[in-house]
């Protein structure tokens, strides 16, 4: 009887709490509109001239590659002492754009392939790069196109998960990686599992952290891109966003989209200190914004959430050979990420990826979805642990 009323209880308060957060956000004003019914399109077509409050710096050399994507190059000044990020920049060139990446480490050591996401750059590895180096790993951090150290196409239209995706698997090939142990986190994950799923003869190992491949579908996919887009210079900050949050999926996402895609401001700081555990110093924050001097190199950072509405069934082959890799497969998640931190999650690919099985996965209480800035130093001793279990 106890226990049915306790029951009874919690489900009282789930509800009393559904209708509390409800008629929160029917009361908070927010200048980010969603309507579901009128939507929109799967990519970016076209885009509502910036309004004179943009900064755009006409100062700023804008380049044109053979085929016709314009982009800017951060200067490398604005690169100089950073804190904790003392390595040397390699670059590769992809379809005329330059993608920066560290390489760490003894060239005969067993390679790890370290992805991020949105909206940091490789300079979130900082902390787990050096112990790993000094396990005799070789670490290749690349930055996604339009992120970091990489070329910035100026262009909304440009950033799709196909084209990352490409580009990741051409860096893969031009660098003649084979053997990768892969350590993937948010986009990094959603790339870097797709890649591993259509391409597993080149990975030895997968290190899930934080992250995960939506299998949406061109009729389940329920989020869309603005057709123009508008950017809007009333967004000012997570506060505007508040009001999806309460309403909880599909809205929160798609309120994350719009949040950055029609943002004129560099959020960068509110993305970093809402997602981490830590207090991150102030060097720390001029560090994750340095990659954007101003609006005109943001293009990254503000459309890779909308990469979402691209997932129209393409990653669903990769899944299905996921669902077959034998190999090493190990989760890590911060229990204090609501989006990715989440525990069925984490579930999803034990059950269903052979080689998760027997794994030492664990769940971070103290982590949150920058897992590798709370506890950089447990997730690479924990890669370690990882690897020496699972020899090649």
């Amino acid at each position: 009887m106890f226990l049915l009323r306790k029951i009874q209880n919690q489900k009282a308060n789930m509800l009393f709490s559904k209708h509390l957060k409800k008629a929160a956000s029917a009361i908070i004003p927010s200048p980010i509109q969603i309507d579901f019914e009128k939507g929109g399109g799967r990519t970016v077509q076209d885009v509502v001239p910036y309004p004179n409050e943009v900064f755009w710096d006409d100062t700023v050399d804008i380049h044109m590659t053979s085929k016709g994507v314009e982009y800017v190059r951060t200067p490398e000044e604005r690169f100089e002492n950073l804190p904790g990020y003392d390595f040397k920049a390699h670059y590769v060139d992809i379809d005329g754009l330059k993608m920066h990446y560290l390489d760490e480490g003894p060239q005969d050591g067993e390679n790890l392939l370290l992805l991020h996401g949105q909206p940091v750059w490789s300079y979130l590895y900082r902390k787990m790069i050096p112990i790993l180096v000094d396990h005799g790993y070789r670490c290749i951090a690349p930055d996604m196109m339009g992120m970091g150290k990489s070329d910035k196409p100026i262009k909304e239209a440009f950033h799709t998960y196909d084209i990352h995706c490409d580009m990741m698997l051409s860096f893969i090939h031009q660098l003649g990686l084979s053997d990768i142990t892969a350590f993937v986190q948010d986009w990094g994950s959603l790339i870097g599992t797709r890649l591993v799923g259509e391409n597993p003869e080149l990975f030895a190992r997968v290190i899930l952290a934080n992250g995960d491949l939506p299998l949406m579908t061109e009729e389940t996919n329920p989020f869309y891109i603005p057709n123009p887009v508008v950017v809007n210079p009333k967004i000012k900050g997570f506060k505007d966003f508040a009001k999806y949050w309460f309403k909880g999926m599909p809205d929160m996402f798609q309120a994350w989209i719009l949040f950055c895609l029609e943002n004129t401001k560099n959020f960068i700081g509110q993305i970093m200190q809402q997602s981490t555990a830590i207090t991150l110093s102030n060097g720390e924050m001029a560090a994750y914004d340095a990659p954007f001097p101003s609006f005109i190199y943001m293009a990254g950072p503000r459309t890779l959430p909308s990469m979402n509405v691209g997932l129209t069934g393409q990653q669903l082959p990769a899944w299905e050979s996921l669902k077959k890799f034998e190999k090493p497969f190990i989760s890590f998640i911060g229990l204090k990420d609501t989006l990715l931190g989440r525990p069925s999650i984490q579930e999803k690919w034990i059950k269903n990826v052979p080689g998760a099985k027997g794994q030492a996965h664990h769940q971070f209480e103290n982590a949150n979805h920058f897992i590798q800035d709370d506890i950089g130093d447990v997730m690479a001793e924990r890669t370690h642990e990882f690897i020496l279990r699972n020899p090649m």
